[in-house]
Order: C-alpha cells, then structure tokens, then sequence
C-alpha cells in the first residue's frame, strides 16, 4: 500500500504579499514628504524600466528577468505613486488647518485682527451758501410819454437765497454733502421799464418877421412901395445877396438906386 506525500503548505506568504504592497506606499509617502521632485524621478524610473521590459528585453541586472517582472515594475510605480498622493493630500490639509486658525498675540488678539484698519472717526457739520436771486425786467405802456422815450419806473433789486448743508466727514475729509434747508432770505424785485405810447404834437413854424414899414428915418428915401431900410446893403427878399437887410418888393425907385435893386432898369426893384 502506498503512502501518498503531502507537500507542506507555505507560511508567511500573506504577510510577505501585504509587506510587498505596503512597503512602496510608505516609501512614496517618504519620498513625497522629503522632495516632490525625488518621488516623481523614482515613480518615472520605475514605469520606465517596466515598459523596458515588457517591450524590449528583460534587465537581470536590476532583477527584471521576464515580462511578468516588468508588469510587477510598473506595479510598484503605482503604489509609490498612491503613497505619494496621500502624503500630499493629509499635507495639503495640514496646511489648510494651520492657515485657516488665527494665532492668538500676547494681547489676546489675533493676527487678522491685528491687520485689520482702525476704524476713522466719522463728523458732521454744517455749511450755508448764499446765492443771489437775478430779477425779472418787464416794460409798460405809458400814454404820458413820447413815443420813442422810456424810463425806468422801479429799479430792480436782486434777491437772496440761503441755503443750508450737512456734511459728513471721515477723519475731518468731506465725504458727503445734502441739502438740510433752503430759504428765500429775500423775495427779488422786478425792474420796470415805462415806454412812451404818446404822439407829440406837430410843432408850428416859427412866425415871420415883420418887415420894417415905411416911416420917418426908418426907410431909404430913394424908393417907395416898401420900406428899403437904411443899412450898409439891402438886398431883394428871396434873392441871391447876402444882406445884412433885406426888403419884399416891389419896390419902385423914386431917386437914386443906392442899393442895386434894379437890376433890369426898368425903375421897378424886387419885382421877381
């Protein structure tokens, strides 16, 4: 009767299979947390040897002897790169913690607070503006008066308008300015203006002189008809000559023509 051999089992493979898996992602997360940039060269170094292998050839210098090796390669260049992950993310929020809570001064009061501006004193005040009121100019008829001249009936008078503000200001700068009031202090008074609407009368032509009648030692002897009088020259009325005096003929010469009256000789002077 034979006897039948039974093969041991192996112990201690589980654990050397949960080392394998554990052991790269403790080393990716060493590596993350000295130098990013070391992580990235040994997750690099690790998938580019893999793909070497299963492509190209095996490496039995580094321990990469068949193609399954190189897929065990790139294996461990995903668990570095997991390891290297979660080193990032739990320092990332590490980070974040840190900086999101304030540091408490010796005074007992935080850093933000700290650097935040005092507020400025906020003021307020007063101001009054005034301001002149223009008046208005109207004009009148006035049958009193000439057509063509006028005259200023009332003088007009500018009003004033008072107006009163708040201001607000911050650190004594004006910010904002609003009308609080506003008064007409004093109403303006329109200046009016009278226009003549009265035709003046036509004005008579002066009135003639007389002329001198004929009397004792006033008329020139020599003429007759008219007084010539006695000057330096005697001219016609309406003629030519300058005078001094002048007589409305006719006149007829009754002596000496003394003063050329008779142009024509016909004994008849100032007779045109």
């Amino acid at each position: 009767m034979s006897s039948r051999r039974s093969t041991p089992k192996k112990r201690g493979s589980g654990w050397l299979v949960a080392a394998t898996l554990i052991v790269p992602v403790i080393i990716g997360g060493v590596l993350a947390r000295w130098s990013p940039v070391a992580i990235v060269l040994a997750i690099v170094a690790a998938v580019g040897l893999g793909l070497f292998v299963l492509i190209a050839r095996p490496l039995p210098a580094v321990g990469l002897r068949t193609r399954t090796s190189g897929l065990v390669a790139l294996g461990l260049a995903a668990l570095l790169a997991t390891g290297g992950g979660v080193a990032s993310a739990s320092s990332t929020r590490t980070n974040d913690v840190t900086a999101s809570t304030p540091h408490t001064l010796a005074g007992g009061t935080s850093e933000a607070e700290s650097a935040r501006p005092s507020a400025k004193p906020t003021t307020f005040d007063t101001a009054i503006e005034e301001i002149a009121i223009p008046f208005e100019q109207t004009t009148v008829d006035d049958p009193a008066r000439d057509q063509g001249t006028t005259a200023v009936v009332t003088a007009g008078v500018a009003g004033l308008k008072v107006i009163t503000y708040k201001i607000t200001l911050i650190d004594g700068v004006e910010t904002h300015r609003e009308v609080a009031s506003e008064v007409v202090q004093t109403a303006p008074v329109a200046e009016v203006t009278a226009v003549g609407s009265r035709v003046p009368a036509p004005v008579a032509p002066p009135a003639p002189v007389p002329l001198v009648q004929q009397g004792a030692g006033t008329c020139d002897s020599n003429y007759t008809g008219a007084c010539v009088p006695i000057s330096s020259d005697v001219d016609c009325e309406g003629g030519g000559g300058n005078g001094p005096a002048y007589v409305r003929g006719p006149v007829q010469i009754v002596g000496a023509d003394v003063y050329d009256l008779d142009r024509d000789g016909d004994g008849i002077a100032c007779d045109k």
